[in-house]
């Protein structure tokens, strides 16, 4: 190795070893006191991950006195880019977030976007799991699963962007059980609803948790809901044969255990690790809170680096009944 390698390789130990020196100086919640802690959302605001990081935020924040959260909204390219971010952050403790699960998918089948390996992630804690419903606008004629399934006619349906669990989910459900369904890929976070109610598509497959209100308010109807203990709707394993349609179901539940995570980069060191696990573990009302959180609590700003385009959200002022027949 020449004089200046070893320089180089002398200088980054250094560098390494003060910052750790500095990191183990502080430990416990009092490495937070005076700290900024970045909360990246990998979605459009108003969506549930948006809902679920925000609580997560102000719980958090309230349980590491000293410290003060801002939660950044980073959508784009199918959560990968706020997953990416998250992934290549310092490993400090101090940049953390929420995004997708559907990006397992895009890990196992090698999406060359994947910057990151999710099993080597820092996992700090799970807000809550949430079952899927398939769900149609209140406009359709449609009131139960068996109903959509003999449609003669085609539906639209939303999903978020290409290699989101809502995409992989949806179309994954649609060619299993064999539905009239064509999945139109591209709504973030509420926008399914907003296309929902303007009528260009007529239903979904998402997170119960993100649709309770629109049902509740007549705009939209549960078929069928996949997961989950609540015996209001039919679950969907119960109401097909095939054995192959079964196992889809069964992936797509298992996909609902794990939603609304919060992980960090890779090599957060221990100790700060596990103070952000406990904070987060006393942060309990974020389980059962149906609440939307202050808008004080936390900081907001958005990235303007990943700033997308938004469809219209201008509604008509006439709701059409649309029928699929």
């Amino acid at each position: 190795m020449g004089i200046l390698s070893k320089g180089m390789a002398a200088g980054a130990a250094l560098l390494i070893g003060s910052w750790a020196g500095a990191a183990m100086a502080q430990s416990g919640p009092d490495y937070f006191k005076g700290k900024t802690v970045n909360y990246i959302i990998a979605t459009e605001p108003g969506g549930g991950y948006d809902t679920y990081g925000r609580l997560v935020c102000e719980f958090m924040q309230k349980h590491l006195p000293g410290s003060t959260f801002v939660v950044r909204n980073m959508p784009g390219a199918g959560n990968l880019l706020g997953a990416n971010y998250i992934a290549a952050s310092k490993p400090d403790g101090l940049t953390f977030g929420s995004f997708n699960t559907g990006l397992v998918y895009s890990q196992l089948t090698g999406n060359e976007g994947v910057k990151f390996d999710l099993t080597k992630m820092s996992w700090i804690g799970k807000a809550a799991s949430d079952p899927r419903v398939v769900v149609v606008s209140a406009n359709t004629n449609i009131k139960t699963f068996k109903e959509l399934q003999d449609l003669k006619t085609r539906l639209k349906f939303s999903a978020s962007g290409v290699g989101s669990a809502s995409e992989v989910n949806t179309t994954m459900l649609v060619s299993a059980l064999k539905l009239p369904i064509d999945v139109i890929s591209g709504y973030s976070g509420n926008d399914d609803q907003l296309a929902i109610m303007r009528g260009e598509v007529q239903g979904v497959i998402s997170s119960r948790s993100s649709f309770e209100p629109f049902v509740k308010e007549g705009k939209g109807r549960f078929l069928a809901q996949i997961g989950g203990s609540d015996t209001d709707v039919p679950q969907l394993s119960t109401l097909v044969d095939n054995e192959e349609a079964k196992k889809a179901i069964a992936l797509v539940e298992s996909q609902g255990d794990i939603s609304r995570l919060t992980v960090g980069p890779a090599g957060i060191p221990d100790d700060i690790l596990k103070t952000l696990r406990d904070a987060y573990a006393e942060a309990t009302p974020i389980r059962s809170s149906s609440r939307r959180p202050r808008s004080s609590a936390c900081r907001s700003t958005r990235s303007s680096a990943t700033r997308l385009p938004l469809r219209s959200r201008r509604l008509s002022t006439s709701r059409r009944k649309w029928s699929p027949s």
